[in-house]
């Protein structure tokens, strides 16, 4: 009898201390390389943030395959060496099946030649814009690993040409990070806004982290413009914006998406850009755009939801989970495929949340489609992982970004095309 009781008890002990271990072992862990400090630390912070909001609601729904949702969140300080290196160890040594991030695509570009597509492990940039990615996988380049959640740079570059046409902004200087994204950028909106009757007065190229951008504001005054494109990142803007004011610059700017923020306006000087008009990659409200805009800021610690990211973030987040509930397992391939399938017509509406997951995770147990429609929109990926959709045009007043109208993506498409 002793020796039952004695062996009883070496069970139960032996059970307590193996179900931690059963747990752990069946957390799934996505790899999220994200921009945390550095340049684009504003982009990533959000990011960072909006992905855990969208791996708590699912996990909270009850999980994926029977197991828990944990991201493994690594800093690339805005650079591609040090993304590359953190993406390896993530894919190397924690087999991590997907990586959220970059945000920017001097980031993402890096990290899918020289990681996930070699690998085979499931990309998704929240925010890199760059037609670069597209041509990549034209090219064949990518394995068939990367998505998006913004438009391609193809197609803001030309609303941004049609905005500042419609502004009345017939010249134009542009100062523009001097990388993948900003040149990409400026090719295509130099093609359309010449095409558009426009005239760009001079083109300055500047590298990152400086301490004093003079001599780029100074040389972008030349032909006095009406106005100077600045395509940037809030902290190095915030630099240039102000060379380009104390220099006798005319305080009428033009801005790409990053700048859609709180810092870069309160650096500059909200009385200084009355003027300043930009656009981002646009939304089609739903209902999950009701719930995020409600539910972020407190569970990011004070993160505005209009954040540059901070909506395609959680999306991000959200399809990469669904996917890997279709997927059933921690499977790259398997979660590649059911990336679309989750964005797919013909399956019932999902929107974000808590309630929303649970019957998205119980339709996909039952073997039904789904079709998650989220902060940004409903959305699909084409051949390429890329979305299209509309353009949001918005202008700063009183310190504040204000949205002023909208460019369908078909409208976009036209004038890209010349039609």
């Amino acid at each position: 009898m002793k020796s039952s009781y004695l062996l009883a008890a070496l069970f139960t002990t032996l059970a307590a201390s193996a179900s931690p271990a059963r747990s752990a072992d069946c957390d799934i862990t996505v790899g999220l390389v994200m921009e945390l400090t550095g340049p684009a630390g504003e982009y990533g912070q959000a990011g960072a943030k909006s992905v855990e909001m969208a791996f708590r609601d699912i996990n909270d729904a009850g999980g994926v395959a029977g197991c828990k949702l944990v991201a493994d969140t690594r800093d690339s300080q805005s650079q591609g060496n040090v993304a590359v290196d953190q993406a390896t160890q993530l894919v190397n040594i924690k087999k991590v099946p997907v990586i959220i991030g970059g945000i920017i695509s001097s980031v993402s570009i890096p990290i899918l030649t020289s990681v996930t597509a070699p690998a085979g492990v499931v990309q998704v940039s929240p925010a890199s814009s760059s037609p670069t990615l597209t041509a990549l996988g034209r090219d064949g380049k990518t394995n068939g690993v990367f998505f998006r959640t913004i438009t391609s740079d193809a197609l803001q570059g030309t609303a941004a040409a049609k905005y500042a046409i419609d502004q009345g902004l017939k010249t134009i200087a542009i100062i523009n990070v001097n990388n993948d994204f900003g040149v990409n950028m400026v090719r295509e909106f130099k093609t359309a806004y010449e095409k558009l009757g426009g005239t760009i007065t001079s083109t300055t190229p500047y590298n990152e982290k400086q301490s004093s951008y003079a001599s780029e504001a100074s040389a972008a005054m030349a032909g006095e413009p009406d106005a100077l494109y600045l395509v940037s990142t809030p902290v190095d803007g915030a630099t240039i914006a102000r060379a380009w004011i104390s220099g006798g610059g005319k305080q009428t700017f033009l801005l790409n998406d990053g700048m859609n923020s709180k810092d870069f306006i309160e650096s500059v000087g909200a009385q200084y850009l009355e003027n300043a008009y930009g656009t981002s990659s646009g939304t089609s409200p739903t209902a999950s755009t009701e719930y995020f805009n409600a539910s972020y800021e407190a569970f990011s610690g004070g993160i505005s939801p209009s954040a540059p990211a901070a909506d395609r973030s959680y999306d991000a987040g959200a399809i990469v989970g669904l996917a890997i509930a279709k997927a059933g397992k921690s499977d790259a391939a398997a979660i590649k495929t059911a990336m679309r399938e989750v964005v797919a017509e013909g399956g019932t509406p999902i929107h974000a949340g808590k309630e929303e997951f649970v019957k998205a995770l119980s339709l996909i147990k039952e073997g039904k489609p789904i079709k998650y429609e989220g902060v940004i929109g409903p959305v699909s990926f084409d051949q390429y992982g890329d979305i299209t959709g509309p353009f949001r045009l918005w202008k700063i007043a009183n310190g504040d970004v204000t949205t002023v109208g909208e460019l369908s993506a078909e409208e976009v498409g036209k004038l890209k095309d010349g039609k």
